[in-house]
Protein backbone atom coordinates (compact mmCIF):
# COMPACT_ATOMS: atom_id res chain seq x y z
CA UNK A 1 0.00 0.00 0.00
CA UNK A 2 1.04 3.47 -0.79
CA UNK A 3 0.49 6.71 1.16
CA UNK A 4 -1.04 9.62 -0.28
CA UNK A 5 0.87 12.77 0.90
CA UNK A 6 -0.22 15.44 -0.77
CA UNK A 7 -3.86 16.43 -2.25
CA UNK A 8 -4.00 19.90 -4.22
CA UNK A 9 -6.88 20.33 -6.20
CA UNK A 10 -5.85 22.44 -10.06
CA UNK A 11 -8.75 23.05 -11.00
CA UNK A 12 -12.91 22.10 -10.72
CA UNK A 13 -11.96 18.51 -11.80
CA UNK A 14 -8.51 17.84 -12.44
CA UNK A 15 -6.66 17.21 -8.77
CA UNK A 16 -2.54 16.31 -8.42
CA UNK A 17 -1.68 13.92 -6.01
CA UNK A 18 2.05 13.11 -4.38
CA UNK A 19 2.08 9.65 -3.77
CA UNK A 20 5.30 7.94 -1.41
CA UNK A 21 6.50 5.28 -3.89
CA UNK A 22 10.03 5.27 -3.60
CA UNK A 23 10.36 2.04 -5.99
CA UNK A 24 8.37 3.77 -8.72
CA UNK A 25 10.20 6.87 -8.64
CA UNK A 26 13.57 5.03 -8.27
CA UNK A 27 12.63 3.87 -12.19
CA UNK A 28 10.36 6.36 -13.43
CA UNK A 29 10.88 8.38 -16.37
CA UNK A 30 8.99 10.88 -18.29
CA UNK A 31 6.09 9.22 -20.73
CA UNK A 32 5.71 6.27 -18.36
CA UNK A 33 2.85 5.49 -16.22
CA UNK A 34 1.65 3.23 -13.04
CA UNK A 35 -1.48 1.66 -12.60
CA UNK A 36 -2.80 1.30 -9.15
CA UNK A 37 -6.47 0.90 -7.25
CA UNK A 38 -8.15 3.01 -4.68
CA UNK A 39 -9.20 -0.07 -3.00
CA UNK A 40 -9.17 -4.46 -2.79
CA UNK A 41 -12.16 -4.21 -4.78
CA UNK A 42 -11.60 -1.48 -7.08
CA UNK A 43 -10.77 -1.19 -10.58
CA UNK A 44 -7.38 -0.93 -11.60
CA UNK A 45 -6.43 2.29 -14.00
CA UNK A 46 -3.21 4.15 -15.99
CA UNK A 47 -2.18 7.19 -14.95
CA UNK A 48 0.85 8.78 -16.06
CA UNK A 49 3.54 9.65 -14.19
CA UNK A 50 3.53 13.59 -14.01
CA UNK A 51 6.60 14.26 -11.58
CA UNK A 52 9.30 12.27 -9.55
CA UNK A 53 10.88 12.97 -6.86
CA UNK A 54 13.99 10.28 -6.53
CA UNK A 55 15.93 11.42 -3.36
CA UNK A 56 12.29 11.92 -1.48
CA UNK A 57 10.81 8.77 -2.70
CA UNK A 58 7.42 10.25 -4.29
CA UNK A 59 5.52 10.15 -7.79
CA UNK A 60 3.29 13.28 -9.09
CA UNK A 61 0.11 11.65 -10.30
CA UNK A 62 -2.71 14.31 -12.25
CA UNK A 63 -6.03 12.86 -12.98
CA UNK A 64 -9.28 14.22 -14.08
CA UNK A 65 -12.13 12.93 -12.62
CA UNK A 66 -14.36 11.15 -15.29
CA UNK A 67 -15.35 7.92 -13.62
CA UNK A 68 -16.16 6.32 -10.85
CA UNK A 69 -12.56 5.13 -9.56
CA UNK A 70 -11.64 8.90 -10.53
CA UNK A 71 -14.41 9.84 -8.06
CA UNK A 72 -13.83 7.51 -5.37
CA UNK A 73 -9.76 8.49 -5.63
CA UNK A 74 -10.53 12.24 -5.25
CA UNK A 75 -12.05 11.01 -2.02
CA UNK A 76 -9.05 10.37 -0.61
CA UNK A 77 -6.93 12.95 1.19
CA UNK A 78 -3.22 13.29 2.40
CA UNK A 79 -2.51 10.44 4.80
CA UNK A 80 -5.00 8.08 3.10
CA UNK A 81 -3.66 4.74 2.10
CA UNK A 82 -3.47 3.26 -2.09
CA UNK A 83 -4.15 -0.44 -2.35
CA UNK A 84 -2.04 -0.25 -5.44
CA UNK A 85 0.41 1.53 -6.93
CA UNK A 86 2.35 -0.42 -9.57
CA UNK A 87 5.03 0.93 -12.36
CA UNK A 88 6.60 2.16 -14.10
CA UNK A 89 5.17 1.11 -16.82
CA UNK A 90 5.26 1.54 -21.16
CA UNK A 91 8.17 3.14 -22.44
CA UNK A 92 9.85 6.23 -21.40
CA UNK A 93 10.00 9.49 -24.22
CA UNK A 94 12.48 9.35 -25.98
CA UNK A 95 14.60 12.32 -25.84
CA UNK A 96 18.53 12.11 -25.96
CA UNK A 97 19.72 13.78 -29.29
CA UNK A 98 17.00 16.17 -29.72
CA UNK A 99 17.64 20.03 -29.88
CA UNK A 100 14.66 21.69 -30.81
CA UNK A 101 11.22 20.70 -29.86
CA UNK A 102 7.66 21.86 -30.30
CA UNK A 103 5.53 20.31 -27.17
CA UNK A 104 1.58 20.51 -27.54
CA UNK A 105 -0.27 19.60 -24.60
CA UNK A 106 -4.01 20.06 -24.90
CA UNK A 107 -6.14 19.99 -21.23
CA UNK A 108 -5.13 17.08 -18.90
CA UNK A 109 -2.96 16.03 -21.18
CA UNK A 110 -0.30 18.28 -20.13
CA UNK A 111 0.28 16.97 -17.20
CA UNK A 112 1.45 14.24 -19.28
CA UNK A 113 3.73 17.29 -21.56
CA UNK A 114 4.98 18.89 -18.61
CA UNK A 115 7.85 16.24 -17.41
CA UNK A 116 8.69 15.68 -21.24
CA UNK A 117 9.28 19.42 -21.58
CA UNK A 118 11.13 19.45 -18.21
CA UNK A 119 13.66 16.76 -19.48
CA UNK A 120 14.16 18.26 -22.96
CA UNK A 121 14.96 21.31 -20.94
CA UNK A 122 17.03 20.18 -18.88
CA UNK A 123 18.75 17.98 -21.59
CA UNK A 124 19.95 21.69 -23.16
CA UNK A 125 17.22 21.22 -25.81
CA UNK A 126 15.15 24.57 -26.97
CA UNK A 127 11.55 23.78 -26.17
CA UNK A 128 8.75 25.65 -27.95
CA UNK A 129 5.63 24.32 -25.57
CA UNK A 130 1.88 24.95 -27.35
CA UNK A 131 -0.86 24.51 -24.68
CA UNK A 132 -4.27 24.61 -25.33
CA UNK A 133 -7.85 24.79 -22.64
CA UNK A 134 -11.13 25.50 -23.14
CA UNK A 135 -10.99 28.57 -20.69
CA UNK A 136 -8.38 29.59 -18.10
CA UNK A 137 -10.19 28.29 -15.03
CA UNK A 138 -9.28 24.98 -16.18
CA UNK A 139 -5.54 25.75 -16.65
CA UNK A 140 -3.04 23.95 -15.18
CA UNK A 141 0.96 24.24 -14.58
CA UNK A 142 0.97 27.46 -16.21
CA UNK A 143 3.96 28.14 -14.19
CA UNK A 144 6.09 25.02 -14.71
CA UNK A 145 5.99 25.06 -18.54
CA UNK A 146 7.34 28.38 -18.40
CA UNK A 147 9.80 27.83 -15.99
CA UNK A 148 11.24 25.17 -19.41
CA UNK A 149 9.94 26.79 -22.15
CA UNK A 150 12.46 28.82 -24.34
CA UNK A 151 8.82 29.75 -25.50
CA UNK A 152 5.43 29.20 -24.72
CA UNK A 153 2.77 29.76 -26.40
CA UNK A 154 -0.87 30.06 -24.94
CA UNK A 155 -4.33 29.01 -26.52
CA UNK A 156 -7.96 28.73 -25.31
CA UNK A 157 -11.42 28.10 -27.16
CA UNK A 158 -12.69 31.50 -25.53
CA UNK A 159 -9.71 33.63 -25.46
CA UNK A 160 -9.82 33.90 -21.28
CA UNK A 161 -6.00 32.39 -21.67
CA UNK A 162 -3.90 33.29 -24.25
CA UNK A 163 -5.08 33.64 -27.34
CA UNK A 164 -8.12 32.51 -29.09
CA UNK A 165 -7.76 29.23 -30.66
CA UNK A 166 -6.53 26.13 -30.97
CA UNK A 167 -3.12 24.94 -30.18
CA UNK A 168 -2.85 23.78 -33.97
CA UNK A 169 -3.24 27.72 -34.56
CA UNK A 170 -0.08 28.10 -32.98
CA UNK A 171 2.10 25.53 -34.06
CA UNK A 172 0.78 26.89 -37.96
CA UNK A 173 2.16 30.23 -37.56
CA UNK A 174 5.41 28.98 -35.69
CA UNK A 175 6.14 26.49 -38.46
CA UNK A 176 5.01 29.01 -41.16
CA UNK A 177 7.56 31.42 -39.94
CA UNK A 178 10.54 28.79 -41.27
CA UNK A 179 10.66 27.36 -37.17
CA UNK A 180 12.41 23.88 -37.92
CA UNK A 181 12.10 21.47 -35.14
CA UNK A 182 13.79 18.15 -34.89
CA UNK A 183 10.36 16.78 -33.44
CA UNK A 184 6.93 17.45 -32.71
CA UNK A 185 5.45 15.58 -29.21
CA UNK A 186 1.67 15.95 -28.69
CA UNK A 187 -0.19 14.81 -25.84
CA UNK A 188 -3.70 15.38 -25.26
CA UNK A 189 -7.44 14.82 -26.61
CA UNK A 190 -7.19 11.93 -29.40
CA UNK A 191 -8.93 14.85 -31.69
CA UNK A 192 -6.66 16.83 -30.87
CA UNK A 193 -3.86 15.20 -31.99
CA UNK A 194 -5.06 13.77 -35.30
CA UNK A 195 -5.01 17.37 -36.19
CA UNK A 196 -1.48 18.48 -34.73
CA UNK A 197 0.02 15.17 -36.68
CA UNK A 198 -2.26 16.22 -40.15
CA UNK A 199 -0.64 19.68 -39.60
CA UNK A 200 3.02 18.44 -38.86
CA UNK A 201 2.61 15.74 -42.51
CA UNK A 202 2.42 18.85 -44.00
CA UNK A 203 5.80 20.43 -43.24
CA UNK A 204 7.25 16.96 -43.16
CA UNK A 205 8.14 16.95 -39.32
CA UNK A 206 8.82 13.99 -37.43
CA UNK A 207 5.82 14.11 -34.60
CA UNK A 208 5.55 11.41 -31.49
CA UNK A 209 1.86 11.24 -30.01
CA UNK A 210 1.28 9.62 -26.33
CA UNK A 211 -1.70 7.22 -26.70
CA UNK A 212 -3.80 6.45 -23.85
CA UNK A 213 -6.54 3.93 -24.86
CA UNK A 214 -8.54 1.79 -22.65
CA UNK A 215 -5.94 -0.38 -20.44
CA UNK A 216 -6.58 -3.31 -17.59
CA UNK A 217 -3.44 -5.28 -16.44
CA UNK A 218 -0.02 -2.88 -18.37
CA UNK A 219 1.81 -5.43 -19.52
CA UNK A 220 0.21 -6.59 -22.83
CA UNK A 221 -1.31 -9.80 -22.23
CA UNK A 222 -5.01 -8.04 -22.14
CA UNK A 223 -5.29 -6.56 -25.44
CA UNK A 224 -7.18 -3.82 -24.43
CA UNK A 225 -4.91 -1.37 -25.24
CA UNK A 226 -4.67 -2.65 -29.08
CA UNK A 227 -4.15 0.18 -31.88
CA UNK A 228 -3.06 0.40 -35.33
CA UNK A 229 -0.32 2.07 -36.17
CA UNK A 230 1.54 1.64 -39.46
CA UNK A 231 -1.37 -0.99 -40.39
CA UNK A 232 -0.11 -3.15 -37.68
CA UNK A 233 -1.69 -4.19 -33.96
CA UNK A 234 0.36 -2.55 -31.37
CA UNK A 235 -0.19 -2.27 -27.54
CA UNK A 236 -0.21 0.71 -26.34
CA UNK A 237 0.90 -0.61 -22.77
CA UNK A 238 4.17 -1.98 -23.83
CA UNK A 239 4.80 -1.20 -27.44
CA UNK A 240 3.92 2.74 -26.32
CA UNK A 241 2.33 4.94 -25.40
CA UNK A 242 4.59 6.83 -27.69
CA UNK A 243 4.17 6.21 -31.60
CA UNK A 244 4.64 8.07 -34.82
CA UNK A 245 2.13 10.29 -35.01
CA UNK A 246 1.65 10.38 -38.67
CA UNK A 247 0.94 6.45 -38.68
CA UNK A 248 -1.46 6.18 -35.71
CA UNK A 249 -5.27 5.23 -37.09
CA UNK A 250 -6.96 8.28 -35.01
CA UNK A 251 -10.52 7.32 -36.08
CA UNK A 252 -10.40 3.88 -34.96
CA UNK A 253 -8.71 5.32 -31.67
CA UNK A 254 -11.31 7.42 -31.03
CA UNK A 255 -14.29 4.76 -31.47
CA UNK A 256 -12.77 2.26 -29.11
CA UNK A 257 -12.30 5.15 -27.04
CA UNK A 258 -15.87 6.13 -26.15
CA UNK A 259 -17.57 2.44 -26.24
CA UNK A 260 -17.99 3.04 -22.18
CA UNK A 261 -17.95 6.47 -22.16
CA UNK A 262 -21.88 6.07 -20.89
CA UNK A 263 -20.84 3.55 -18.54
CA UNK A 264 -17.92 5.38 -17.07
CA UNK A 265 -20.58 8.67 -16.34
CA UNK A 266 -23.01 6.06 -14.94
CA UNK A 267 -20.21 4.67 -12.42
CA UNK A 268 -19.08 7.97 -11.24
CA UNK A 269 -22.83 9.21 -10.74
CA UNK A 270 -23.01 6.08 -8.63
CA UNK A 271 -19.91 6.94 -6.63
CA UNK A 272 -21.28 10.52 -6.16
CA UNK A 273 -24.67 8.92 -4.88
CA UNK A 274 -23.04 6.83 -2.92
CA UNK A 275 -20.58 9.33 -1.17
CA UNK A 276 -23.45 11.57 -0.44
CA UNK A 277 -25.27 8.82 1.59
CA UNK A 278 -21.80 8.01 3.67
CA UNK A 279 -22.40 11.44 4.76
Amino acid sequence: MNRILEKTPLNPTVTRMVIDAPLVAKKSEPGQFVILRVSEEGERIPLTVSDFDREKGTVTIIFQIVGGTTEKLNHLNAGDMLHDFVGPLGRPTETEGLKKVAVVGGGVGCAIAYPVAKKLHAQGCQVHSIVGFRSRDLVILEKEFEAVSHRFCRMSDDGTFGEKGLVTDALRKLLEAGEQYDEVITIGPLIMMKFVCKLTAEFHVKTVASMNPIMIDGTGMCGCCRLTVGGKMRFACVDGPDFDGHEIDFDEAMARSSAYRDFERQAREKACNLFREVR
